[in-house]
């Protein structure tokens, strides 16, 4: 393979008619001119450019060479020219993974907004609950909800917010039942449960007092609006992240019990495959959606 180097200092010499005219160009001594085209011819083994001191007469295969030689600077330049108006202004196609209540309730009102500011760059949003090799499958970013640590794998992690868990229910459901200020009143409830094997929430409160409530279990989903719509619809009690219930206990539509207590907490983390290299449209997202995301929630 040629030196594109070489290439570049053989294209010059060419252009300016000799080595004196090249070196001021490149701003580099004739003598380093031609020791570089010397190597070149060297491993080519033929000669390209005639020399003397009183001549300078490019051959024929040299001719040819420059041909072909200068169409590849040019295009190196314009390959220099892409990347670096896509390091200028984002740009280009930024894939996301997320799971679903956190397009839902997080993601759908930023990133329209973040698209509109940067028209020269697309998002792309994969909205799935399942394991997602973002490195395999070509995403830029993730963004997971997970109750435990994550892996310590090569992916990039920064951790945008922990949320905690409330306990919440229908008004309707409450004026049934009573309301419950004490934990271990609540394990005559209903419970609205994550999966089957759910039956225990661990429950602590500001002074660190753990309490453990066994609700008969009533109705099960592994989808977050599902268990919301459970409790709005009067089944049960629930124990659902308190930015996806916040709002509708501002509304009214469901009440938080045991308001002193919490049932644990989920954490957010946005993971990257790479930490060099990255685009600017990556980075930009990326930090745009740390930010915002772990912005505080006026109605949490």
């Amino acid at each position: 393979m040629f030196n594109l180097n070489d290439l570049l200092v053989f294209v010059q010499v060419v252009d300016h008619g000799g080595f004196a005219a090249a070196g001021r160009a490149l701003r580099l001594p004739k003598s380093t001119l031609s020791k570089r085209l010397s190597e070149l011819e060297r491993k080519i083994g033929v000669r390209l450019i005639q020399r003397t001191s009183r001549s300078f007469a490019v051959t024929e295969i040299g001719r040819d060479l420059y041909r072909h030689a200068a169409a590849m600077l040019i295009e190196a330049e314009a390959a220099e020219h892409v990347i670096k108006g896509r390091l200028a202004e984002p740009s280009g196609t930024v894939r996301i993974t997320a799971s679903l209540p956190i397009a839902q309730f997080r993601l759908a009102a930023l990133l329209p907004r973040l698209a509109a500011s940067y028209p020269k760059m697309r998002i792309t949003l994969d909205v799935s609950d399942r394991f997602v090799d973002i490195v395999q499958e070509g995403f830029d970013i993730a963004i997971r909800n997970h109750f435990s640590p994550l892996p310590d794998n090569d992916l990039v992690q920064r951790r945008i917010d922990d949320d905690p868990t409330w306990l919440v229910a229908s008004p309707d459901y409450i004026r049934e039942k009573g309301v419950c200020s004490r934990p271990e009143e609540a394990s005559e409830l209903d419970g609205l449960m994550a999966s089957p094997s759910e039956s225990v929430w661990t429950l602590r409160n500001g002074d660190g007092t753990v309490a453990k409530i066994t609700p008969m279990p009533r109705y099960v989903a592994n989808e977050t609006i599902s268990l919301l719509e459970a409790a709005k619809a009067g089944l049960g009690v629930t124990c659902l992240p308190s930015s996806f219930c916040a709002q509708l206990i501002a509304s009214g539509a469901l009440v938080r019990i045991l308001p002193e207590w919490t049932g644990g907490g989920v954490t957010t983390t946005l993971l990257m495959p790479h930490r060099r290299g990255q685009l600017p449209s990556v980075r930009m997202v990326a930090d745009y959606l740390i930010a915002e995301l772990s912005r505080p929630r006026q109605d949490a």
